[in-house]
């Protein structure tokens, strides 16, 4: 282990000496939880729900042509990668990355392509996606461009 010398002030200390002793523990063990939690929440942390405009704006305007014109999954994923991208299951949806150092950039729906509208388009769920009742859910649905229309 290696020694640290930290500053703090008094009332802090005291507060601190406080709920080590009543968690019966030193004030050295307890500083030493807290960092641990810490590095655990900072290390497990999710990106952000929403990507900044800034960034997803120029990546929706580069990738549409592709996103839209891709036949099938493997067209899809051989397109972006050729521009330095790929997507990536994340949750209930897909991510972009980008490849092949894997930064996660945005969500694939933030680009105007949801999981369930390209799933749809392909007519089969993401290569290994864990989540099977989506492509259930999803494929066994009727399109929603088709209108019934009663016999007057």
């Amino acid at each position: 282990m290696e020694k640290l010398e930290i500053q703090m002030h008094t009332e802090m200390v005291r507060s601190l000496q406080n709920l080590a002793a009543g968690r019966d523990i030193t004030l050295g063990q307890l500083l030493r939880n807290l960092a641990t939690k810490e590095i655990s929440r900072a290390n497990n942390a999710r990106p952000p729900v929403r990507a900044d405009e800034q960034l997803i704006a120029p990546l929706r305007a580069r990738l549409a042509n592709d996103l839209a014109h891709s036949r099938d999954w493997e067209d899809l994923q051989t397109r972006l990668r050729s521009r330095g991208y790929e997507l990536r299951e994340a949750g209930g949806g897909l991510a972009l990355h980008s490849f092949p150092n894997g930064f996660r950039q945005c969500k694939a729906s933030e680009l105007g392509f949801s999981y369930s509208k390209l799933m749809r388009r392909f007519e089969a769920p993401f290569p290994g996606h864990a989540h099977i009742w989506l492509a259930q859910r999803y494929l066994n649905k009727p399109s929603d461009d088709i209108e019934l229309i009663e016999r007057f």
